[in-house]
């Protein structure tokens, strides 16, 4: 018997790997870790010394970049924060908010009027904030800061060419194809394949019943391949990911408005946001800032180029001079 597969040997290497694992599970972010973020135009109208964050995201690209946004902008007006960026997805995130596990993340309108409210009703996304405010504070001590300036809502894309060959435009055109029994597979994420609000309600909004063996239920991240690809016709996407320009992808318009509109919202616990109100005054400026096309371009350089989200963020920080 070789020496290093000897028992013992075989049983100290799995303790030692069982220790490096717990240790790299404890801290989630460390590969991305570095010096804090320097002073910037936010902390001429904040000082936040002595406060203490644990910043949260869901697992997509869209969010770990807004939460290492995050993590920079109160590193920069002199907060002690903990980086828990990618805690899962939309409800194991908002139950981590709702449990003190993390202070604060961002939110989408959308997601908490359909979801965490169950709500179904259709109504301007102006009411749709006052109420998440209102409602949200009352029943959840859960604190709706500024809402930026871009719609991360559901889209459906078609390959370029393919949209132009086959007339594809609208969601419309979409459900006619599909009724007509052509070939094409529809390709949607699990938790729009799951939602009320997702793949169950378009199909009645749009009057098509997609045939189960025609629909195929990948991780977000895949699909946008797999549509440029032609793995998939057509293909469920967030509205604001950067992949959706750089593979030549065509979003068909939701003619009939079935999608809600998703504002990204900070939410931040009560109970800490009453400890310092103006961390409102942190994000109200980089709400302002984050419009569609900024949103796009952002998630692009990490979906697209494979640039590290926490380079990400800061560059852009740093080039509004929000941080130094």
């Amino acid at each position: 018997m070789h020496p290093d597969r000897s028992p013992r040997r075989a049983a100290m290497l799995g303790a030692m790997l069982s220790v490096v694992a717990l240790v790299a599970g404890g801290c989630a972010g460390l590969a991305g870790s570095g010096p804090r973020a320097a002073s910037g135009s936010l902390a001429e109208a904040v000082d936040l010394t002595g406060q203490t964050y644990v910043v949260g995201s869901k697992n997509f690209d869209e969010q770990i970049v807004l939460c290492q946004i995050s993590v920079a902008a109160l590193e920069s007006v002199g907060a002690t924060v903990t980086d828990r960026c990618n805690v899962g997805g939309s409800d194991v995130t908002r139950q981590a908010l709702l449990s003190g596990d993390i202070s604060l993340y961002w939110e989408y309108t959308g997601t908490a009027w359909a979801s965490f409210l169950q709500e179904t009703r259709k109504l301007p996304d102006d009411e749709v904030l006052r109420e998440l405010r209102t409602r949200d504070l009352a029943e959840n001590g859960v604190v709706w800061l500024d809402r930026a300036g871009f719609d991360n809502t559901y889209a459906f894309v078609v390959d370029g060419a393919e949209a132009t060959r086959l007339g594809l435009r609208t969601i419309s055109d979409m459900a006619a194809y599909v009724r007509s029994g052509q070939p094409g597979t529809v390709c949607v994420e699990t938790e729009y394949h799951s939602r009320a609000d997702g793949l169950r309600g378009l199909q009645q909004a749009y009057d098509v019943e997609v045939p189960r063996e025609r629909i195929s239920v990948l991780e977000q991240g895949l699909i946008f391949q797999s549509t440029a690809d032609g793995v998939c016709l057509f293909g469920e996407v967030a509205a604001t990911d950067g992949r959706i320009p750089g593979l030549g992808l065509t979003v068909l318009e939701d003619d009939r408005g079935y999608h809600i509109t998703y504002s990204a919202v900070p939410t931040i616990r009560q109970d800490v946001f009453d400890r310092a109100p103006q961390v409102a005054e942190v994000f109200a400026p980089i709400a302002a800032a984050l419009d569609q096309r900024t949103v796009q371009e952002l998630n692009g350089q990490v979906s697209a180029d494979g640039r590290d989200a926490r380079e990400v963020a800061r560059d852009w920080l740093a080039e509004r001079g929000f941080i130094g």
